[in-house]
Parts: structure tokens; sequence; C-alpha cells
């Protein structure tokens, strides 16, 4: 696995987002924690909840895991006995875009895991960054949570079509 690892370069400067506060809980597995830039991921996570009209606090997770446990998860939340490149686990049981805040004022949205050992085969199988890939699990993973899916030929354009505008956003 040492040989798929790659450093994803991260931006010097990253532009400012406005909108309203949102708690973002990052796990990274110890063997990625010096690839990867922990306010780096929450500017793609805020650059994703601003895009999408997210205008109350929010509260999610992001885990940045292997494909080993990728796979357990996928294999006991879905039932696929593989590795995926990233899972979303949403607590907003509405696809509805417009929410209804909680008593507490916080949309708890949910968790997303990602596996960084595909990131890094992914782009390069589509020979791009690894940063764009890491930004695009992030973003489709958090558009999951919002509600977002990709089952029909509409909805995956459209999901993609959002996938692609935060990453305009984010000059990727």
């Amino acid at each position: 696995m040492k040989n798929h690892l790659r450093c994803a370069k991260m931006p010097d400067r990253m532009g400012i987002v406005i909108m309203q506060d949102f708690e973002l809980y990052v796990d990274i597995d110890e063997p990625f924690q010096g690839y990867l830039d922990e306010q780096w991921l929450r500017h793609v996570v805020a650059e994703t909840l601003v895009a999408e009209g997210v205008d109350s606090p929010a509260e999610l997770g992001l885990v940045i895991t292997d494909d080993e446990t990728i796979r357990q998860l996928n294999k006991s939340y879905r039932g696929v006995d593989e590795a995926t490149d990233v899972l979303s686990f949403a607590l907003l049981e509405d696809s509805d875009a417009s929410f209804v805040n909680p008593p507490d004022g916080v949309l708890h949205l949910g968790e997303v895991i990602l596996s960084y050992p595909r990131a890094v085969v992914q782009a390069e199988e589509r020979h791009h960054p690894v940063q764009r890939e890491l930004a695009l699990l992030v973003v489709h993973g958090v558009l999951h949570l919002l509600g977002h899916e990709h089952e029909q030929p509409r909805d995956k354009a459209k999901m993609r079509a959002e996938e692609e505008r935060v990453l305009g956003a984010l000059a990727l």
C-alpha cells in the first residue's frame, strides 16, 4: 500500500467562504495524517454547504480511512463485499432541500467516509491530481448527506453538475 500513497498538494491560499457556523469532525487514520490538511478539508466542506444553500448551523463528520475499513462498512451497511471510494451515512431522512432545524438549531447531517488509497488510485486512473479526487469525493459525500442521489440518469447528471460547480468554486 505504501507505493499508492501520494501527498495531495494543498493550495497555499483558500478563498473566503461566508456561511453560518458548522462543526466538522475530522478523523484521519494514522497512516494518512501527513497527506491531508484538515483546514483544506474544512474548506471543501464549507464550499459545498454554501453552494447548496445551507445557511443554518450544521454538523457532520469526515473520516479518511483505508480500503479494508471501507470494505467492511460497505459490507455491513450496504451488503456489498468490496471496497469503494466514499460512503455517506445521512441523518436527514427527507431528501427535500428545504431543511427544518431540529430543536438545537443545528442540522445534524451525518458522516462521510472515504478511502484515501482509493482516491490516489482513481486520481492516477483519471489523470488528475490527488487533491482534485479527494475534493470530488468529499463533495460527493456531502451532497449525499444533503439528499442528492444518482440512481436515475437524470439524478446522476444533476449530481455531477453540482459536483463540478463546487469544484469550480474551489478552482479544481
